[in-house]
């Protein structure tokens, strides 16, 4: 099966200074991947660079088999690329319900679509119901998580790129969104997750990598880095091991 997301040699830079180094990764069709690795890596670098943000100074993104070169954010979107970034970008004078049509856009004429869509995250994300009608600005922190998830999800994408979903949230509303996040798997929806939390990723993940300093030093399923004793060691808090020993 052909990769939904192909990544190969990707290099990205900001002035003199160069954040990623050759990375390269693949995303398969209905799984969830994660690069974890410590703050600083380049995880956040990465994604943004898949989602046109920021320029790439080498290397080839192919999305569905399409090189995304000179596509931009808005036309990725269109493609089926959905980004939910770190610090969320909500609108938080504007309603629940609006901030989560609003990830609607691109379908906009078809208004019996969205009202479908819009039922399916309510039923996904019981709380936001409760709060269609309050500010976004008024939500706690794990609210404001789903709301950016659940308005990412509103367009319907093939691809789901995570920047740090735990972020500032309390273990168990971790837990909930990680919840949420395995359960998409179920709905054909691929997910690329960057995340600090190597544990809660890692369990979730059919694939991981990680990353450390712009490089790819390690790879494997979930399940194997989740067990390998270099990632404990760096990562899990067991041992005083790391890569760059």
């Amino acid at each position: 099966m052909s990769p939904l997301l192909a990544i190969n040699d990707l290099r990205v830079g900001y002035g003199q200074v160069e954040a990623l180094f050759g990375a390269s990764l693949t995303v398969a069709p209905g799984t969830i991947v994660t690069v974890v690795g410590p703050n600083g890596a380049g995880k956040s670098t990465l994604l943004n660079a898949v989602a046109a943000l920021i320029p790439k100074r080498s290397g080839r993104i192919a999305f569905a088999g399409q090189n995304t070169d000179g596509l931009s954010t808005e036309e990725l979107a269109a493609c089926g690329m959905a980004l939910v970034p770190e610090r969320r970008d909500l609108f938080g004078s504007m309603s629940v319900e609006d901030n989560l049509l609003l990830g609607a856009y691109l379908r906009r004429s078809n208004h019996k679509a969205i009202a479908d869509s819009l039922e399916e995250i309510f039923a996904r994300f019981p709380r936001l119901k409760e709060r269609r009608a309050q500010e976004a600005g008024t939500l706690s922190g794990g609210e404001r998580q789903m709301l950016a998830i659940g308005r990412a999800l509103m367009c319907r994408p093939r691809l789901l790129l995570l920047d740090e979903p735990s972020l500032g949230l309390a273990p168990q509303i971790v837990r909930n969104v990680f919840d949420v996040i395995d359960s998409l798997r179920a709905t054909g929806v691929s997910v690329l997750l960057v995340e600090q939390n190597a544990q809660m990723a890692l369990r979730i993940a059919d694939y991981a990598y990680v990353l450390e300093t712009g490089e790819i030093v390690n790879q494997g399923t979930g399940a194997a880095l989740l067990h390998d004793p270099r990632v404990m060691e760096t990562y899990l808090g067991i041992g005083h091991g790391s890569y760059a020993d």
